[in-house]
């Protein structure tokens, strides 16, 4: 079970819509606040359209074992990079957290090898979700596959699994 850290970039389901606050469903023993005004842009008249079920790629700002954890989805200067309401139409998965530190540590070769077979989106949560978007779904769905399997591969076994897959 997903324990939060303040700092962590993690993706959430939003499970509750209550008046000012999103109630989001973070993997761990409780949900995780986040206001509408925490998106960029926001104001009391320019709400954000988040409705239940959507996914929403955030920071915590709050997480101790005291009080509720809180996310935003906009950095220290109000500006969004990059967090915010992820896209319907991906695929979300889950894998161990061991796995998603070795994909988001600087110059992962897993994913410059995906790079190089095709374009895809990729959102890591650190609370070991993963959302993916490929052109289509057979491709999306191979990138997934290609990444449940990477954490029980060598670099090896990954290369020949990627050449098999873009014909070489």
């Amino acid at each position: 079970q997903y324990v939060p850290v303040k700092g962590d970039h993690v993706i959430g389901i939003v499970t509750v819509k209550a008046g000012d606050v999103f109630r989001l469903d973070v993997g761990g023993s409780e949900p995780a606040s986040l206001s509408y005004l925490a998106f960029e842009g926001a104001t009391k008249r320019n709400r954000p359209n988040v409705q239940v079920g959507d996914l929403i790629y955030g920071q915590f700002v709050v997480a101790n074992k005291d009080m509720e954890p809180e996310m935003v989805c906009i950095d220290s200067n109000g500006k969004s990079s990059g967090m915010g309401i992820i896209g319907q139409d991906g695929f979300l998965f889950k894998v161990s957290l061991g796995l998603i530190r070795k994909l988001l540590a600087p110059k992962c070769e897993i994913i410059q090898e995906l790079s190089q077979l095709y374009p895809f989106e990729l959102v890591l949560g650190m609370n070991g979700r993963i959302w993916v978007k490929a052109k289509t779904v057979q491709q999306t769905l191979i990138i997934v596959n290609i990444l449940e399997a990477c954490e029980y591969m060598t670099a090896e076994q990954r290369k020949q699994a990627l050449a098999k897959l873009s014909g070489n």
